[in-house]
């Protein structure tokens, strides 16, 4: 009995060996077909070059006075004037933007034969004004921006500020982009499994990199938090993808 026993133990001690084989022989397989490190990687890229299709163009002017209602009648007139300006140059009325007036009080010390200061008076005030541009007719808008000599020689202190260029179908442009450049990775992954004889296998991880916007044929380099340019009208976005292959 007892060694009748003894053959069941033996028996069951081998199944349960060679489950653990299996199983272990099985987990090792797995782990070879799918680690990082056993399969490929590869990152693809893709470029486009493209024309911004909308321009932002921002000034700012200010009036003086010695009293608020003298400053804000000076103000008042410019913008005025500079609306006209506009118009005349050919901005409509729903492409321009006048913001609000900030005001800033002008202080004046006055001092004593010693040195010593007296007192601190107002000596009149200050206030600004931005006006915003914005329009697909980039052309129209650059040549206004360029030469606004008309608009200084009316007593309009005028400070222009460099155009802005976007591109507003951007979300679509990047899905292009992306589709590209898992292309490309997919493309370069099959080139190497050909070369080592190997079989491309599931996919383990896909990894997207920055989206860059920069000026075309500048030396801008690209940061690490993607870079996006608003100063050039011709542009070139890029991305990459980086996929890793499991190999069989």
């Amino acid at each position: 009995m007892k060694e009748y026993k003894g053959i069941i133990i033996a028996l069951i001690a081998g199944i349960c060996a060679i489950i653990c084989v299996s199983i272990f022989t099985g987990n090792l397989v797995t782990y070879k077909r799918t680690s990082g490190s056993e399969g490929l990687s590869a990152t693809g890229s893709a470029n486009c070059d493209f024309e911004a299709d909308l321009i932002v163009w921002r000034g700012s002017f200010s009036g003086q006075g010695s009293t608020t209602q003298e400053a804000y009648s000076s103000i008042k007139r410019d913008a005025e004037l500079v609306r006209k300006y506009l118009v005349d140059s050919g901005v409509t009325e729903e492409e321009m933007v006048f913001s609000s007036v900030t005001i800033n009080t002008r202080w004046e010390s006055e001092y004593n034969e010693n040195g010593d200061r007296i007192r601190d008076y107002i000596d009149g005030y200050d206030l600004f004004q931005n006006v915003s541009i914005t329009s697909a007719d980039i052309d129209k808008i650059e040549n206004i921006s360029r030469d606004i000599s008309g608009l200084i020689e009316s007593g309009v202190q005028f400070a222009s500020e460099e155009p802005e260029y976007y591109y507003t179908k951007l979300d679509e442009l990047k899905l292009e982009l992306i589709q590209e450049a898992t292309e490309n990775a997919r493309a370069r992954i099959d080139l190497m499994a050909q070369g080592t004889g190997s079989t491309v296998g599931e996919l383990l991880t896909a990894n997207l990199g920055v989206f860059q916007i920069t000026a075309q044929n500048s030396n801008t380099e690209y940061s690490y938090g993607g870079y996006f340019d608003t100063s050039s009208r011709d542009k070139t976005a890029s991305i990459t993808v980086r996929l890793n292959y499991s190999i069989e």
